[in-house]
């Protein structure tokens, strides 16, 4: 099996993976590059402020040749009221 590193990439810079993963093809480094897109993506959401704009990141997979994929996320939140009512959902 294959060695990847799965480099996290945005606007701060980039965190190095020095461990890696073994995974047997690219359908499973995809498949593991979707998961951790996931997570960044759920966590960025919810930390992100209205005012912090349009955000991305991306996830840069190698292996021990050099780069394997790239996958990047960005979204936006538009916020349409600007009171809030006291509750959160």
């Amino acid at each position: 099996m294959t060695r990847y590193f799965f480099d996290l990439r945005d606007d701060k810079g980039t965190a190095f993976d020095e461990e890696g993963l073994e995974l047997a093809s690219l359908r499973a480094v995809q498949a593991e590059a979707a998961k951790s897109v996931a997570d960044m993506a759920r966590d960025a959401v919810i930390s992100a402020s209205p005012a912090d704009g349009k955000q991305s990141f991306a996830i840069d997979v190698r292996d021990e040749d050099g780069p394997v994929m790239h996958v990047q996320f960005s979204f936006a939140i538009e916020n349409y009221k600007t009171r809030s009512h006291g509750r959160d959902h």
